[in-house]
């Protein structure tokens, strides 16, 4: 429910495990991935490990989306874009594959001020 309810559409285990105590629940981080993990297992919810290597999860969807991620605050953003998705299948088929899954994470900066100028140190 909470990935369900909530603005952010990624949350880490322990962005839930916060929000459940906040909510007044007596919950232990360890259950919190236990539970995350039987949730995944049974295709309710997908992993994603971004740039940091720190697992979010959001609610398994329909339509496949790829995302764009800052590497400065680590803003996602979720997109759709056809072309992309029959350029992968085209590649695959090509070199044989049958494709099965697939993610497709694109890292840079937002534009926020901050991360502009976060680049632009670089």
């Amino acid at each position: 429910e909470l990935l369900e309810n909530s603005k952010q559409h990624h949350l880490s285990a322990e962005d839930i495990y916060k929000t459940l105590l906040d909510q007044g629940e007596d919950v232990g981080l360890a259950t919190v991935y236990r539970v995350l993990t039987q949730f995944e297992a049974a295709g309710i919810i997908e992993r994603h490990n971004f740039e940091n290597n720190h697992s979010v999860f959001e609610i398994m969807q329909e339509d496949h989306h790829d995302h764009l991620v800052c590497l400065n605050c680590s803003k996602v953003v979720e997109f759709i874009n056809d072309t992309i998705e029959k350029e992968q299948h085209d590649v695959a088929e090509k070199f044989g594959f049958e494709l099965t899954g697939h993610s497709l994470n694109l890292y840079g900066y937002c534009d926020a001020p901050e991360c502009r100028e976060a680049l632009r140190k670089k």
